[in-house]
């Protein structure tokens, strides 16, 4: 199968592109830069000039490239998603795999939540066949944005702050798991008109996720919990005094939700079987410091 995948040379792209080829697809991959195409044609796909700014062009790039199955791995938070499924339609690209995130179902006022919503609405709405996957947070590779981050702070730090004590669930998925999850769904059936909660195995606690990071580090940091309000209202304004702040106060806010999710539906039409966390960070820091 041809695959035409947008979002290619970014983390969880990289990764898609990867799985892509070894299952034996053929790709072909937008790069809006010669530092994308660059990593690209090292991964092995085929490139495709075109920025998704510029919907204007995109039909035409979409066309070139004669794909079977669009994967759009690109985030849906910028607001590209109606010009994607656009240019998918006039391009001739009857099939659409669309990667979202369960963040879209938090109850707090984000602005990214509509944008991305109305993305998946024009994509249920499409002539597409389409298939949307919805994953948590994703790690497991050097350069993710949040576990990577977290180790290098357990191995040095001889106390971590837990904000509102860290008792509230999650379940963060591995970063190939997601990427086989998102191939598979191109590939099956039976995944056609169906949108799939893509997440770890099971919902740990945040403190359970830090006491499993610091394991696969060798350490065990003294957990101290600390009021989630202030540290909101400290993040609110490094926020504002940040150009390109590496942490957002509304990455502690969902602290407070839990955030868990039912596989059943992945697992039986994708074949999804993902690793629990313990296993993936482990795998994450040895990749880290080898």
């Amino acid at each position: 199968m041809r695959l035409f995948v947008t979002g290619g040379s970014g983390f969880t792209g990289r990764r898609v592109v990867a799985h892509a080829l070894a299952a034996g697809h053929d790709v072909v991959a937008l790069a809006r830069s010669d530092a994308a195409a660059g990593v690209l044609r090292d991964l092995g796909a085929r490139i495709a000039a075109g920025d998704l700014d510029d919907a204007g062009s995109l039909p035409g790039v979409f066309a070139a490239a004669h794909a079977d199955c669009l994967l759009n791995v690109a985030s849906m938070g910028f607001g590209h998603g109606p010009a994607v499924v656009s240019a998918a339609e006039q391009a001739g690209i009857r099939r659409g795999v669309f990667v979202s995130t369960t963040a879209v179902t938090t109850r707090l006022p984000a602005a990214s939540r509509r944008v991305r919503l109305a993305a998946e609405d024009a994509i249920t709405t499409s002539g597409l066949t389409w298939t949307i996957l919805r994953p948590t947070m994703i790690y497991g590779q050097p350069g993710d944005r949040n576990i990577s981050r977290l180790l290098a702070l357990l191995r040095r730090a001889p106390a971590v702050p837990v904000p509102g004590g860290g008792h509230r669930l999650q379940q963060p998925v591995h970063v190939d798991d997601l990427a086989a999850a998102i191939v598979a769904a191109a590939e099956q059936p039976t995944a056609a008109g169906r949108i799939f909660d893509i997440a770890g195995p099971e919902p740990i606690s945040f403190r359970r996720s830090l006491r499993e990071a610091g394991d696969a580090v060798g350490r065990r940091p003294w957990l101290v919990p600390v009021p989630l309000g202030p540290c909101v209202l400290g993040l609110r304004l490094y926020e504002r005094a940040a150009s390109r702040p590496r942490l957002r106060a509304e990455q502690l806010e969902r602290l407070a939700e839990d955030k868990s999710f039912d596989i059943g539906a992945a697992r039986a039409h994708l074949g999804f079987d993902p690793r629990p966390f313990r296993v993936g960070v482990r795998e994450e820091a040895r990749l880290l410091w080898p």
